[in-house]
């Protein structure tokens, strides 16, 4: 009251009427008044910034929203910080050492090399907070919010944030897309203690090169572990459950990872399972169940590689009765939630857990949100890549499962060994097979192994979009001399046309 008596002094009472009911005061104080509302709502709030978050939040800003992002731990997510990327970092110090130890094959003498271990670590985790700042730089470029602390929805268009200091913030958005991710799945009998028994996050992260590993499961994570610890000196074992490596892979191409794993000095154990692990002493004693009996190994450290788990606890899905099955949360072929506003990609939902699906689901769940009609993906022509040496990389059927449908097929396959480039490389472990379905040269699917093989895989996948034939594939030129050429001639083995073998 005294403010306003005090405006009567100075200005008339008429005068200063119109200016409280004038329209641009009006909107000066609605201003005022919503400023901290206003800066906290977004057409789309995203939960995690992995590949499936950060993607999905880019293109959202392509499409004109306003977006923001959570995270609450660096930008990226796992992948970018302690996956897809930094692993390949350790990978390709790996693949240095052994060719500086196998320089002598390619006539050249150097001294004895040596591991300096924390440095390789160094590097990897140096990789990886660059490219961390370049998320930073894209959400700068992009005008998207990132939003530090752990999110929850708790009501349809809110999310409560959480910072590291507990202070919590309300946020509303239109839309929301939950993109939280996994970790490593533990079982009960080999719980993670992160010295002993550790994770991939501790795997990349080690103080020292551990004397002797044992590498639980043969997925992508395991045998790429498996691979970089033994090519750094590591004495490793892998125990897997199926009868097979790679269980996921063409059985051909596991037997041919086992026999390269073998000669440069992997153990593999199949058809085995660690029952489980004593940590008392200096060293580990895994007790594994066999076909023989039970095993007893020593190792400095075990590496749990079985699987992981996805991260649903405390975002809210109990609460809003969001549908959730096995683990992974229902979703339309959008990527919509049974909850109005709400919609989940990445490792939550069904599918593949991989980093280029994730990508692609955010894409089309924004362009759909954007009332876009994004074609829906095709989960039967997704590559999956491991890159352990030698690299695997397949797409579609394998020649077990085209066999069981009933679909008369063809196979062609070609060995690294008959390819010119790979012999100049020194590098003929290996082999392209392709499959086709007989009737008609529909492309069923691909399986690799060798060097650069992921890099080879996506036209496989291109092919395969574009419902190229058999005949196509041999009849498109392919340069000479190249690794990809053996896609060409194992196409031409199928239909008896192959000329180098």
């Amino acid at each position: 009251m005294a403010s306003y008596n005090g405006l009567l002094a100075i200005v008339p009472k008429q005068q200063l009427i119109a200016i409280l009911l004038s329209k641009d005061f009006r909107l000066i104080l609605l201003i005022i008044l919503n400023k901290e509302t206003m800066a906290s709502k977004y057409d789309l709030v995203v939960l995690g910034s992995g590949p499936g978050g950060y993607v999905a939040a880019i293109r959202a800003s392509q499409l004109g929203m306003k977006v923001g992002v959570i995270e609450r731990e660096s930008l990226g997510g796992i992948c970018l910080n302690w996956g897809c990327i930094p692993t390949k970092a350790l990978l390709k110090s790996a693949n240095v050492f052994e060719y500086i130890n196998h320089a002598a094959d390619y006539g050249i003498t150097i001294g004895e090399a040596s591991v300096d271990f924390s440095k390789v670590i160094q590097r990897s985790r140096g990789v990886a907070e660059g490219m961390s700042k370049g998320i930073q730089f894209l959400f700068r470029k992009n005008k998207i919010d990132a939003i530090m602390g752990t999110g929850k929805v708790v009501a349809k268009g809110k999310v409560e944030v959480t910072d590291a200091d507990g202070k919590t913030e309300m946020i509303e958005a239109t839309n929301i897309i939950l993109a939280t991710g996994a970790r490593s799945r533990e079982l009960p009998n080999l719980p993670i203690d992160g010295k002993k028994i550790i994770g991939y996050r501790q795997a990349m992260n080690l103080e020292k090169m551990p004397k002797s590993m044992v590498v639980v499961g043969s997925g992508a994570i395991g045998v790429e572990f498996a691979y970089f610890y033994n090519a750094m000196g590591t004495k490793v074992t892998i125990v897997e459950y199926m009868p097979n490596i790679v269980p996921v892979e063409d059985e051909e191409v596991s037997r041919q990872l086992a026999k390269s794993f073998k000669k440069s000095g992997i153990t593999i154990m199949t058809d085995s399972s660690v029952e489980h692990v004593d940590t008392n002493g200096d060293l580990c004693k895994v007790s594994v169940k066999t076909a023989k009996g039970e095993e007893i190994l020593e190792a400095e450290v075990v590496l749990s590689a079985v699987g992981i788990q996805t991260n649903l606890e405390n975002i809210g899905i109990e609460e809003l009765g969001i549908k959730v099955e096995k683990g992974r949360v229902e979703v339309d072929e959008y990527y919509k939630t049974n909850v109005d506003g709400i919609f989940a990609i990445g490792d939550i939902v069904p599918g593949p857990a991989l980093a280029h699906v994730a990508s692609a689901e955010g894409i089309i769940c924004v362009e759909a949100i954007a009332g876009h009609e994004p074609e829906p993906l095709n989960y039967g022509n997704i590559p999956g890549c491991t890159y352990s040496s030698p690299e695997i990389a397949s797409v579609g059927l394998t020649e077990k499962a085209a066999r069981e449908q009933g679909i008369e097929i063809k196979v062609g396959k070609f060995p690294f060994s008959a390819s010119g480039k790979a012999s100049a490389a020194g590098a003929k472990d290996g082999f392209v097979k392709v499959i086709f379905d007989a009737k008609y040269g529909e492309f069923l699917g691909a399986h690799m192994i060798g060097a650069n093989v992921t890099e080879m895989i996506a036209e496989i996948v291109v092919a395969r979009k574009l419902e190229t034939t058999g005949h196509e594939i041999i009849k498109s030129v392919h340069p000479h001399p190249t690794m990809s050429e053996a896609i060409m001639e194992a196409a031409a083995a199928a239909y008896d046309e192959v000329i180098h073998l």
